[in-house]
Parts: structure tokens; C-alpha cells; sequence
């Protein structure tokens, strides 16, 4: 886009003629100047139109915004050389100044997202290409979260340039588009770093030293006194671990962190200080000890009940920051102070404005210090880097907000501030959703869950599902294609984990039900780590294989819970008859499309998009099943074990008055991270990360 510097000029020429004094008579010099100024605005309209349209051709993804932004174009430049026309020697220009002022603010707001749409297919191809050769986890997450701003701060951009031109003495404006600017501008420098794997001054400042990695590091020190009494001194040990208990500061010297908490946590550290203190002593009488090469029996115990203490201090950080992190989502996930912001800055209101303004204020405060406590028990430094990526885009994104909706307030019958302020609030509602994500696999981590999943039917056995599928081309998503796929792949993680939630309440665990409930939500993680280029699952070819198996045991599962309904009573069984019509309509409709050979970027798109909304179709379904069958699971073994004979207790349930059980199955999980939680924060939300 060189055009864009020639044409920083012609907007100059354009103000001065808007602004030129009205005079009765105009030489033939002026008129002249008038007439060359329209038409080389509209040709140099017309060439960079053409190059837009050229990029639109190329990228399938931006062809409709980006042929919608270039027809805009293309209509203020013939707009303004009509204008400028000197036909009988008049010049619409000094007579029409609105309809002028209207032309070169659609100019100027159709080449600036011109200009935005083809940086992102330019980040979008650096970043891509980039990410084909990055191994290392660190550098990927790094490379994510870089993206992550880019994408979003490119529709923030475009609203907040906007709001700033139309209200150019607006001091908020202003600072909200600088605070924009700046955001793209840390964000770029940080994926050059990455590409041209350069170590900046502030690559340290990336991952501060976290809790989780102190007591990893200092349980190895401790663990290497058994095979070497002289691998490190007394006082190294000792200083070691008061660095560690240091840095529980952060948890202790919080303000939202109760006195019960700090009280375990105090308590804690004084526990592993003892501890040490007895495995030092222990270990200086070893070394005294002429014969002792190797840990004694009493050093023996003393270190293993050293990392036991700090194996309970980080089990109770790990506590305290997830409960922190829970109640702070479910809370936030009401978005009240968003919603009055809103408000206030609609009616005006500054009074109201600034009352809201630092309640907001104190939620990004608290949500920062959370995201902080999150990266001290993340448990790898890929998490580390989300959780210090998800804190600076709260600090970021709330001042901003603010400043958005001060403009509003300033502005209240301004459409595009209106906008300004919607698009921040939802990249804040996105910010939200990223944080329960994180929440989630932090907890996975911790539970040893995280790419350890129990296998089943979760990878196609080679060979049998080959067969239907020899036309399509074994490709995979991109970096644009696996954030269209954000919000899916995010709502299959949380069912998948639902379901292994509700099957955990199962008392049988061979039961079939359970069992094919486990591989179904196996085969949806699975294709959840698809979505984000991760995973076993490589390429599509291997998603819809993959949707083929999750099909097959689908069935499988409506054919145990067929067997299941013998024993219902006709109320209960009618309920469960309805869910598993649906479950078997879902399945054979997974089946059929991922059988179905599809040819082209765009439809392969559509089919792993079809795939995965019919997997999380099936997941709903299954999770709702679960629930339902464990609870009459348990009534019936109880009833069961009371009576004489199956026939006996049959007649008992006929002749009483069966219980309504379409709660169970039309209810959601009621935590800050079920689906229907995730659906309220979504909801509305234009994903902005479509690249």
C-alpha cells in the first residue's frame, strides 16, 4: 500500500479547499488548481482501489469487507471529482461544502480500513509463515499472544482513528487511539523478535520468576542431596527457599485475599522453613560422617518431608488463586459496569460516567493481580505467557474503556463513539472467555490431565475410515482459519471437560455409558487441540476421520443407553427416548459429512466447521445424559437392593408416581465456566480474531 503516503497529501489539498474563504470571483489559475486536485484524488482513488480489490481477490476471508470498503472508495473519489468539476465555470466545492466534508470523510474512513484489512493479511502472512518453523512451546505462546493484539487491535484501530477524526478536539479520543497505536506497536515489536529471533532488554520482563518454578527447582536441588552431599551448600538451600516464600507476597499481601488464606499460606512457609532447617541439620551430620557418600536414612526422611511441605504450599497457592480467579469470572461475567458505562456515556451522564468508571477500575485491578497470582501456579511457561499476555491486555483495555467512553459521554449523539466504545467492551468480554480457557488448563495441568487424556477410540485406526474420503486433499487450517475456529474449539473444550467432570460422579466406571462417554470426550479434545494447530490431529483429512470414529461410538453409546432405558419405568423412559433420538440424529449426521468428499479451501473449511458444531452438538447432548442416567442409576440400585425381584420392584414404580427428570437434562452447568457461561460472554461478539 504505497498509495497511502500520496495520499496524506491529497487529504491536506482536500482540507484546504473545504477551507478555503468563499470569494465571488476565482481566476482561472485557482479554478485550474481546484480541478487538478479532484482529479488526481480520483485517480490515485481509483489505483489504490484496484490494488484492494486485487488483495480481496487473493484472500477469500476479507473479500466482502474488503469489497465493501474499496466501493466506498471509489464512490467518495468520483464524489469529490464531481465536485471539483469547472464546467461553466462553477465549482460545486465552495457551494456544497457539507456535501464536500461528507466525501472526504468517506475518503479517508474507507482507505483507512482498506489499510487495516491488508495489514492484517500481512501479519496474518508473517506470522503464519512463521509459525511453520517454530518448535519451541515458549516461542509459539509468545507468538500467539502477539497475535492476539494484532487481530484485535486492528477493528479498535479502525473505530477509534475514526471516532478521533470526527471529533478532532476531543483530548479523549485522542488518547484512546494513541493507546492503540502504542498496543500494535509492542505487539509488532515482539513478533521481530520472534522471526528474527532477537533478544530484546525486555525479554526478561516477559516471565517473572513465578512460584511454580522455584519449587520445581528447589525440590530438584533438595532430591540431589541423595546421590551427591556435596551438590550444593547449606546456605544455598536456605537462601533458595526464602526467595520461594518471598515471592508468596503476592498472595499474601493481597487485599482480596482472605485471613483464612493468608493464615495457610503464612503457616505453610514457616512449615517448610522447619523442615529444611531439619534436613540441614540432618545433612551436616552426614557429611560429618567419614563413611557417608549418599543421603542417610534420616536425611532420607528429612527430604522427603521437606518436598512434601512445598508440595502443600504450592497445592494451597494453587487453591487460593483458581478460587480467587472463579469468583472474580462468575462476578465479571455480568459485565454490570460495562453495561452502565454504556449507558452514562448514551444519556451523557458524566457524573455517572466517573462513578463507573472507577468501579471498572477496581475490576481490571483486581482481575491484573489474579492473572498474576494465575502465572505463579501456572505449572509451564507457555501458561506463564498467556497469563502475563491476559494481565497487560486487562491493564490495557480497561483505561481504554474508559477513555472510549468519555468520548461518549462528550459525544453522546456520535455513532461512530457509540461503536468506539462497543468494541472496546467486547474485546474486554473476549478477554474474559480467553481467562476461563486459561483457568481450565491450568487446572489440567495441575491435575496431570493436560495432553494426557485416556486414548479409547481417540485416534482412526489406520486404514478403515480411508475409504470414502481418497478425493479429498489431506490439508491444514491456518493461522486465519484456526482463529475462525476460537469460539468453537473453545466451547468443545469445556463440554469435553464437562463430560469428564460428570463422569467422574459414576460410581460403576466400566459401566458402558461411562466408558463411551470418556472416548467421546477424549475424540473432542482431541479435535479441540485441531483447532488451535495442536494435537495428534494434523490435517483435516485426519478431523474427518477423526469425526468418523466420534460417529461410530456415538452410536455405540445410543445402543448401550437403549439397553439402559429396559429398566425405566414409561415417564422416564420417554424422556430418555427424546434425548437419544436426538444423540442418533447428530451422529449419522456427523457421519454422513465427514464421509461426504468435499474439494476447495472454502468448502473444506466449511466441513471441519460443520464437524466440530455437530461434535459439540453430540457433546451437549451426552453431557445432559450423563447426569440424567447417573441419577437413576443410583435411585434404581437403591430401590433394587430392597426388593424381592426386578418384576417386583418394576410394578412398585408403575404403581407410584414417577419423577419428572426434564430438569436434569435441560439444565447447565451453574459454575463461571459451563457453556451456558461461555454463551453469555460471546454472545453478541463478532469474533475478532478471524485470522
Amino acid at each position: 500500500m504505497a498509495f497511502s503516503f500520496s495520499f496524506s497529501t491529497h487529504f491536506l489539498q482536500i482540507t484546504t479547499l473545504i477551507n478555503h474563504k468563499d470569494k465571488p470571483k476565482k481566476s482561472e489559475r485557482t479554478l485550474a488548481a481546484i480541478h487538478r486536485v479532484g482529479q488526481t484524488v480520483s485517480v490515485a482513488v481509483g489505483r489504490f482501489v484496484t490494488v484492494g480489490e486485487a488483495i480481496a481477490t487473493e484472500n477469500q476471508e476479507l473479500k466482502d469487507e474488503m469489497g465493501q470498503a474499496c466501493f466506498e472508495a471509489r464512490r467518495a473519489g468520483d464524489a469529490i471529482a464531481q465536485l471539483t468539476d469547472v464546467g461553466d465555470g462553477r465549482v460545486t466545492v465552495f457551494s456544497d461544502r457539507t456535501g464536500m466534508v461528507k466525501a472526504a470523510r468517506l475518503l479517508l474512513s474507507s482507505v483507512t480500513k482498506v489499510l487495516v484489512l491488508a495489514d492484517r493479511i500481512v501479519i496474518k502472512q508473517i506470522i503464519t509463515s512463521r509459525n511453520k518453523d517454530l518448535k519451541d512451546e515458549k516461542k509459539k505462546a509468545r507468538m500467539a499472544a502477539a497475535r492476539a493484539v494484532l487481530e484485535k487491535c486492528t477493528m479498535m484501530l479502525l473505530t477509534a482513528s475514526k471516532t478521533c477524526l470526527r471529533h478532532p478536539d476531543c483530548e479523549s479520543a485522542r488518547i484512546n487511539k494513541d493507546a492503540v497505536f502504542h498496543r500494535m506497536r509492542c505487539a509488532l515489536e515482539q513478533v521481530i523478535e520472534i522471526v528474527t529471533e532477537a533478544r530484546s532488554c525486555g525479554e526478561n520482563k516477559i516471565l517473572p520468576a513465578s512460584i511454580y518454578n522455584g519449587i520445581k527447582d528447589f525440590k530438584s536441588s533438595v532430591e540431589c542431596l541423595r546421590e551427591n552431599l556435596y551438590s550444593l551448600s547449606p546456605q544455598n538451600m536456605g537462601s533458595q527457599l526464602e526467595a520461594l516464600v518471598e515471592r508468596t507476597e503476592d498472595f499474601t499481601d493481597s487485599a482480596y485475599t482472605s485471613h483464612e488464606q493468608r493464615q495457610a499460606i503464612l503457616g505453610l512457609c514457616q512449615l517448610a522453613r522447619q523442615d529444611t532447617q531439619q534436613l540441614v541439620n540432618a545433612w551436616v551430620e552426614a557429611q560429618q560422617s567419614v563413611h557417608a557418600k549418599e543421603a542417610t536414612e534420616d536425611m532420607e526422611v528429612a527430604i522427603l518431608k521437606t518436598c512434601q511441605s512445598v508440595s502443600d504450599l504450592r497445592r494451597e497457592l494453587h487453591k487460593v488463586a483458581v478460587i480467587r480467579a472463579s469468583d472474580l469470572l462468575k462476578v465479571h461475567g455480568e459485565q454490570l459496569p460495562l453495561r452502565a458505562l454504556k449507558a452514562a456515556g448514551a444519556e451523557g451522564n458524566l457524573e455517572a460516567m466517573a462513578e463507573y468508571s472507577r468501579k471498572l477500575t477496581e475490576q481490571k485491578e483486581q482481575l491484573v493481580e489474579t492473572c498474576r497470582l494465575l502465572c505463579h501456579v501456572s505449572g509451564t511457561e507457555p501458561l506463564e505467557i498467556t497469563c502475563v499476555h491476559a494481565e497487560e491486555t486487562f491493564h490495557v483495555i480497561g483505561p481504554q474503556i474508559i477513555s472510549a467512553a468519555q468520548t461518549l459521554a462528550l459525544h453522546p449523539s456520535s455513532k461512530i463513539a457509540k461503536e468506539n466504545l462497543e468494541v472496546f467492551c467486547e474485546a474486554w468480554e473476549s478477554q474474559l472467555c480467553d481467562m476461563a480457557l486459561l483457568l481450565r488448563e491450568i487446572n489440567d495441568v495441575f491435575e496431570g490431565r493436560r495432553g494426557d487424556k485416556r486414548p479409547y477410540l481417540s485416534l482412526p485406526r489406520p486404514g478403515k475410515h480411508s475409504a470414502n474420503l481418497k478425493t479429498s486433499k489431506a490439508v491444514k487450517l491456518d493461522a486465519e482459519e484456526q482463529t475462525s475456529m476460537a469460539k468453537l474449539g473453545l466451547e468443545l473444550r469445556l463440554l469435553s471437560s464437562d463430560v469428564d467432570t460428570e463422569v467422574e460422579k459414576w460410581e460403576e466406571q466400566e459401566h458402558d455409558v461411562v466408558r463411551q462417554s470418556q472416548s467421546l470426550a477424549s475424540m473432542a479434545y482431541n479435535m479441540y487441540l485441531f483447532t488451535r494447530g495442536e494435537g495428534l490431529l494434523k490435517t483435516t483429512l485426519d478431523l474427518f476421520h477423526q469425526a468418523e470414529v466420534f460417529s461410530e461410538e456415538g452410536l455405540q453409546l445410543c445402543s448401550s443407553l437403549r439397553t439402559f432405558s429396559t429398566q425405566l419405568v414409561d415417564e422416564e423412559k420417554s424422556v430418555m427416548m427424546t434425548e437419544m433420538e436426538k444423540l442418533l440424529a447428530l451422529c449419522q449426521k456427523l457421519q454422513m459429512g465427514a464421509k461426504t468428499p468435499v474439494q476447495g479451501k472454502t468448502a473444506t473449511f466449511q466441513k471441519v466447521e460443520s464437524s466440530i458444531q455437530t461434535t459439540r452438538g453430540v457433546l451437549t447432548v451426552v453431557l445432559s445424559l450423563l447426569s440424567f442416567c447417573n441419577k437413576l442409576n443410583k435411585k434404581h440400585k437403591s430401590e433394587r437392593s430392597s426388593l424381592g425381584s426386578p418384576q417386583d420392584w418394576r410394578e412398585r414404580q408403575d404403581a407410584s408416581t414417577p419423577v419428572k427428570e426434564e430438569g436434569a437434562l435441560n439444565s447447565k452447568n451453574s459454575n463461571g465456566f459451563g457453556v451456558k457461561s461461555l454463551e453469555q460472554h460471546v454472545a453478541g461478539l463478532n469474533l475478532l480474531e478471524n485470522m
